[in-house]
C-alpha cells in the first residue's frame, strides 16, 4: 500500500477507526461554516490611537453587527454607546458608573446586549474554537449564557440567574471587559499588514505590542519596516536612516521610550561639532499641535545633521562595495566643493544650502573620524541590545514576508519590478539573475539571513547591505524609485534635483492584463483574485481611486500617517473579506481616543462593496479549506489502512 510509512505516523494521533471517523466528521462540519472576515491595512506609519481605534471597531464591522441586531430596537445614542463600550470597556464603564443612579439595573441590561453580540460574532467558528478564545476566568459562565437562551420559558430563569449572580458578587465589570475583548477577538478571523508599520507617527512600538499579541496576524514588509529590520539585525547604513527619520518628524518617542534607544551619545556629539551652527536646513517637520521648545528644536537640528553627514558616509562606503547595485552616482560627498560651496551634479553646479561640514575631509569624503566611528558603535550596540526591539523584530520575521498569497489575493507592499513592455525586470543578486516570484523568494532568503546568522560572515554582510538596498535601491520591491534623494532635499534648492523617478511598475499597474500577469507569475488564476497594494498613497483631493485595473489591484495606502493627510486628503483605506464578499473602506482623520471614549465619535467611514454574493463563501473555498480536505484525504487514507488490514488499530 502506498504512503503506508506516512500512515503509520498519523496512527500515533489517530489510533483507532473510531477516532479517525471522528476527525473527518468534525473536519467535514468545518467546512461548511462561513469564511472567517480577514481585515487588511497597510502604511499605519506609527499612528497608534487611530490604529488601535479602527483594530478595535475591526474597520465599522462591530457598528453594522450592532446595527443589524438591535435595529429599531435601541436609540441611536444606545447603539452608539454600546458600540463605544465594546471598543473601549474598561474606560466607558468609568464614565458609565458615574452617570448611572441604578448601576446594577444597568449592569444587567448591558450583559445581554453584549452576550447578543457575542453570540452573532462568534456564530461562524466551532465551539472548540470559540472556547479557546474565551477568558479563563468566565470560559464557563459565557459558554453557558452563549449557548442559552431568554426567550426559552425552560431557560429563562436559569439565564437570569446567572446574569443576576455575576452582578450581586461584583463581577460585572470584569465581565463587560472580558466579553467586550472576546468580541473584538471574534469579529476578526485574520488580520493583514500590507506594511510600513513604522516611521513618522509616535507609536510603532506601541503597534508593535498589539501585533505581537494578535491572535491571527501576517506582515509583509515595507521599506520601513526593512530599514529598522536593518538596523536590529546591525545595518549602521540603516541605523543612520532609521535616527534620522526619527529626528527629522520629531518622533522620539518609539526610540527612546519604547526601544530605550540611547541618544545622548548622539546628543554630545553634535553639541560638540555643530554647537555653533543654526542647522537650519535640518529644522525638524512638526504637526500644527506639536509644542516643542526652541532649545530642544535647536538641539534636534544639530542632531539631525549630524546623524545626516554619518548616513551619507556610511552609504557611501556600502555603495563602493557593492558595485552589483548599480548605485555609484548615489555617492555624492567627492563631487562637493568645499571651498566654494558648491556640487557638480551631472556637469551642472549647484549652490549648497548649507555649507558647514566640520566632520568632513575633502580628501577622504567617506572616512568617520574618530569620534564618528566610536559614537555609531555605540549606536549600533543600543539597537542591536535593546530586548523590545528584539522582540518586535523576531514577530515580524515569525509572521512577515515579503509578500503572501492567501485565499487567491496577493498581497505586498510596492511593487513588482518590470521592465517599460511589461516584462518582469532582472535584478542581479550575487552575480545571478532574478526577476518576478524568484526575485521575491530571494530577497526573503537574504533577509531572514541577515538577521539570523549570527557570525560575522560575508553572506551577513551582505544581507545587511542589502536590507539597506530594499530601503532605497533602483530595483528594490518596496521601493522602486531610481533613487531617494534624500542629499539633495537637504542641500540643493532646485527642486528638479529632488525628484523621484518611480518605476514602470507605477505607471503600469492600472493594466488589467499586466496584473493577470503579475497574479498568474505567483500562481493564482482564479478570476476573482486581486492584488492588494501597499505604499502608494491614494490622493484623492485629486480623484484618483484605489481601484485599478478593472478592480484586480486594490491600493490601500489612504494616508494613515499625518504627514501623508494633507496629500491624500482622508485617513486611509481597510479591506474587509467576509463570507458575503470584498468591501473596502475609506476612514476620515482620527480626531482622538479621548472623544472617542467619552463622547462615541467613531471615525467617519465610507463603505464601498467590490463585490458580493448572497450565497455565502465557505471554509471549503478557502485556503485552510484545502488544507482539511487534504487532511480528509489522509484520514480517509488511514481508514482504509485499519479496514484492509494493512494496519491495526491501538486501542491502548
Amino acid at each position: 500500500m502506498k504512503d503506508l510509512k506516512y500512515l503509520k505516523l498519523l496512527s500515533k494521533s489517530f489510533p483507532t477507526i473510531s477516532d479517525a471517523a471522528t476527525e473527518i466528521i468534525n473536519l467535514e462540519a468545518i467546512l461548511n461554516l462561513p469564511k472567517g472576515t480577514e481585515h487588511f491595512l497597510t502604511d499605519i506609519h506609527g499612528e497608534h490611537e487611530a490604529f488601535q481605534h479602527v483594530i478595535k471597531n475591526a474597520s465599522g464591522v462591530i457598528k453594522k453587527k450592532v446595527e443589524d441586531i438591535f435595529g429599531h430596537t435601541l436609540r441611536e445614542w444606545e447603539k452608539k454607546e454600546l458600540c463605544t463600550l465594546i471598543y473601549y470597556p474598561e474606560q466607558k464603564l468609568k464614565i458609565i458608573k458615574a452617570r448611572e443612579h441604578d448601576i446594577d439595573d444597568w449592569y444587567k441590561m448591558i450583559l445581554v446586549r453584549l452576550l447578543k453580540v457575542c453570540e452573532n460574532v462568534s456564530s461562524k467558528y466551532t465551539r472548540s474554537k470559540v472556547r479557546k478564545a474565551l477568558p479563563k476566568e468566565f470560559s464557563y459562565i459565557i459558554q453557558e449564557l452563549m449557548h442559552e437562551s431568554l426567550n426559552e420559558p425552560n431557560k429563562h430563569g436559569y439565564v437570569e440567574a446567572i446574569i443576576s449572580t455575576i452582578v450581586s458578587t461584583g463581577r460585572s465589570e470584569n465581565f463587560i471587559v472580558a466579553i467586550s475583548k472576546l468580541i473584538q477577538r471574534m469579529t476578526i478571523d485574520s488580520l493583514h499588514i500590507i506594511g510600513d508599520v513604522y516611521d513618522r507617527g509616535p507609536g510603532a512600538h506601541i503597534i508593535m505590542d498589539i501585533l505581537c499579541d494578535y491572535h491571527n496576524v501576517d506582515i509583509q514588509w515595507g521599506n520601513h519596516d526593512l530599514v529598522w529590520m536593518g538596523a536590529a539585525a546591525g545595518s549602521e547604513a540603516c541605523m543612520a536612516n532609521v535616527i534620522r527619520m526619527s529626528l527629522r518628524y520629531t518622533n522620539l518617542t518609539t526610540l527612546e521610550d519604547g526601544y530605550a534607544i540611547n541618544l545622548m551619545p548622539l546628543a554630545s556629539f553634535a553639541l560638540e561639532m555643530y554647537g555653533e551652527d543654526p542647522c537650519t536646513e535640518f529644522k525638524p517637520k512638526m504637526s500644527e499641535d506639536e509644542v516643542v521648545k526652541q532649545k530642544q528644536i535647536k538641539m534636534i537640528s544639530q542632531m539631525h545633521k549630524a546623524i545626516s553627514i554619518i548616513q551619507f558616509k556610511l552609504e557611501g562606503q556600502l555603495i563602493e562595495r557593492n558595485p552589483e547595485m548599480g548605485m555609484s552616482e548615489r555617492r555624492l560627498l567627492h563631487l562637493i566643493d568645499y571651498e566654494k560651496g558648491t556640487i557638480n551634479l551631472n556637469g551642472k553646479v549647484y549652490q549648497l544650502k548649507d555649507k558647514l561640514f566640520p566632520t568632513i575631509d575633502p580628501k577622504n569624503p567617506y572616512e568617520l573620524t574618530e569620534d564618528e566611528r566610536e559614537l555609531v558603535d555605540k549606536l549600533i550596540h543600543s539597537f542591536t541590545h535593546s530586548e523590545k526591539l528584539r522582540k518586535h523584530m523576531r514577530c515580524i520575521y515569525a509572521n512577515g514576508s515579503l509578500y503572501l498569497v492567501r485565499n487567491s489575493n496577493l498581497l505586498y507592499h510596492g511593487s513588482v519590478p518590470l521592465n517599460e513592455d511589461g516584462s518582469f525586470r532582472s535584478v542581479k543578486i550575487q552575480g545571478t539573475d532574478y526577476s518576478g516570484k524568484k526575485l521575491f523568494d530571494k530577497i526573503d532568503q537574504i533577509v531572514r539571513q541577515a538577521y539570523f546568522e549570527d557570525k560575522k560572515t560575508k553572506e551577513k554582510r551582505y544581507g545587511l547591505d542589502f536590507i539597506w538596498y530594499l530601503w532605497c535601491g533602483p530595483s528594490s520591491p518596496p521601493f522602486d524609485k531610481d533613487r531617494m534623494a534624500t542629499f539633495e532635499r537637504y542641500f540643493i534648492a532646485d527642486k528638479e534635483t529632488h525628484k523621484e523617478n518611480k518605476g514602470h511598475y507605477f505607471h503600469l499597474k492600472d493594466n488589467r492584463e499586466i496584473c493577470e500577469k503579475i497574479l498568474e507569475e505567483f500562481g493564482i488564476r482564479d478570476e476573482h483574485s486581486h492584488i492588494i497594494n501597499g505604499h502608494i498613497p491614494v490622493k484623492t483631493t485629486k480623484g484618483e481611486s484605489p481601484i485599478k485595473a478593472d478592480g484586480k489591484l486594490l491600493v490601500i495606502d489612504g494616508g494613515y500617517s499625518k504627514a501623508y493627510q494633507p496629500e491624500t486628503g482622508i485617513a486611509g483605506f481597510t479591506l474587509i473579506y467576509n463570507s458575503h464578499g470584498l468591501q473596502l473602506i475609506q476612514h476620515q482623520p482620527f480626531v482622538s481616543t479621548q472623544q472617542a471614549i467619552e463622547n462615541g465619535e467613531d471615525i467617519i467611514s465610507e463603505t464601498t462593496v467590490l463585490e458580493f454574493s448572497n450565497r455565502r463563501k465557505l471554509v471549503r473555498h478557502t485556503d485552510i479549506g484545502k488544507e482539511l480536505m487534504q487532511q480528509i484525504d489522509d484520514l480517509t487514507k488511514l481508514l482504509d489502512a485499519y479496514r484492509s488490514g494493512y494496519l491495526k488499530e491501538d486501542d491502548n
